[in-house]
């Protein structure tokens, strides 16, 4: 093969994928307690999209994910006369067997070429009484993050719908990780919605084991305001919400990790809600106690073998772990940032901000910031960073673990595809988030049979 024609293969293709296509989103859908996806795809969409996000930590989708998943399977008949009849027939079947609150039809690239009208099918069924809506979700629309937010908009718009009731004061909706996007999602808004609770807040969390499903959907345009905790994700849904129901928005980029993160986060939600300021406080107080205590008692070995462990070290990952690991990194370890690869293919539009989040992660500390998807790309991005003849931490992903080898480095595995761990319900934000996340990081760097282990 050519130098040319290589050159023509790197710029037209990915290799090792980070993420999914916008009908990826149907995780998201998954992760809606009680929710079913129905998708109008071709036959190796639905299978390829949760097998490639419900794999990563071996989450499992449960009750409404993977081969549970229903799908028009599209074929060659359904691209040239159309497949709007068969989905008609998939969602009669769907509502006689699978019992859902709410049922939501993904439309997927073939059904959108075609120009299959799914709102029109859909409707038929809404008239009829049933919970679902529809979301145009074709593959060339983005990612699955962009999905996410497609869903999220459609559910808003088409389930919940007009209100003009009261606001519930202190009642917040939360807008965050991308559930099965990212690794420790289940684990990290728990710890978000223990947070808040604690400083006396309540809040809407919308997806996984501490949402209640679609009685939290309909609630969200009774709460006081949108908290959007991530670079970018959830601020469209943020903005779209503004608008339709008066509801302010708080943007804070970072998603907390350790005490310091956590309580400036506490303090800035606060602040915004004109409430419980003393609750926070006195929250905050009970949990750095707890936290100081168990950062006091591992500084014992910090201090003993710490110095023998390299200091310099590489993200891999999307922007909303990436900003988060390198606060944490950077600002309270004292480690030291050679780079930081985005692999979630953020909007140009918000491409500005996450950078100038990453030139004042620390006092004096920032960081150089590549965006880069392809496996072959972040490879050799990683080889030509100067990490001075030491052995470097990549923080990354189940694909980087031959790099870090090469490299003489360890290898900690934190965002997706998470391809060689059980992840259950671990968290790495928040207090004690931090706290798991310093018990991992210091067992990879302190084995002495071998320096690439899983995390």
């Amino acid at each position: 093969m050519s130098k040319k024609v290589k050159e023509i293969v790197r710029t037209n293709s990915i290799e090792q994928v980070r993420y999914g296509c916008a009908i990826g989103a149907l995780a998201s859908v998954s992760a809606i307690p009680h929710a079913m996806p129905i998708t109008h795809c071709g036959p190796g969409c639905t299978s390829k999209q949760s097998g490639v996000l419900m794999s990563n930590g071996a989450q499992g989708g449960g009750y409404s994910a993977g081969p549970v998943i229903p799908s028009v399977n599209a074929t060659e008949k359904e691209v040239v006369f159309g497949g709007e009849e068969k989905l008609r027939e998939l969602i009669k079947g769907t509502l006689l067997i699978v019992k859902a609150d709410l049922y939501v039809v993904l439309n997927g690239c073939i059904g959108e070429l075609v120009g299959d009208d799914i709102g029109a099918v859909v409707k038929e069924f809404q008239e009829l009484g049933f919970p679902i809506v529809h979301a145009d979700t074709g593959g060339f629309k983005g990612n699955n993050l962009i999905g996410h937010e497609i869903i999220t908009k459609a559910i808003i718009d088409q389930f919940v719908g007009d209100y003009t009731g009261e606001k519930e004061e202190k009642l917040i909706n939360l807008w965050s990780e991308v559930p099965y996007q990212n690794t420790f999602w289940r684990g990290d808004l728990e710890e978000i919605k223990r947070i808040l609770e604690g400083s006396g807040f309540k809040v809407n969390v919308f997806f996984g084991t501490e949402s209640k499903g679609v009685e939290e959907w309909k609630n969200i345009p009774k709460a006081q305001f949108n908290l959007v905790l991530s670079p970018w994700v959830g601020i469209e849904t943020a903005e779209y919400l503004e608008k339709k129901y008066g509801q302010p928005f708080l943007h804070i980029s970072t998603v907390p990790i350790g005490a310091k993160e956590t309580s400036d986060f506490l303090r800035k939600v606060a602040q915004f809600s004109g409430r419980n300021k003393r609750k926070v406080e006195n929250f905050i107080k009970k949990e750095e106690k707890r936290y100081y205590y168990y950062l006091d008692t591992f500084s014992e070995f910090y201090a003993e073998y710490g110095w023998s462990v390299t200091s310099l070290y590489a993200v891999i990952s999307d922007s909303t772990y990436g900003l988060a690991l390198n606060r944490f990194l950077a600002d309270q370890l004292g480690l030291v940032p050679a780079i930081q690869v985005i692999t979630d293919n953020p909007p140009e539009k918000y491409r500005k901000q996450i950078n100038d989040e990453f030139k004042n992660i620390s006092e004096g500390i920032s960081t150089k910031v590549e965006y880069a998807e392809d496996g072959y790309t972040i490879d050799e991005i990683i080889r030509n960073t100067d990490f001075q003849g030491r052995s470097p931490i990549i923080f990354g992903t189940s694909w980087d673990r031959d790099l870090a080898k090469e490299l003489k480095g360890y290898i900690m595995e934190i965002a997706l595809p998470v391809s060689n761990e059980i992840v259950i319900d671990r968290s790495y934000v928040g207090y004690r988030g931090a706290l798991t996340f310093l018990e991992r990081l210091y067992t990879i760097v302190t084995a002495t049979d071998t320096k690439v282990i899983t995390s």
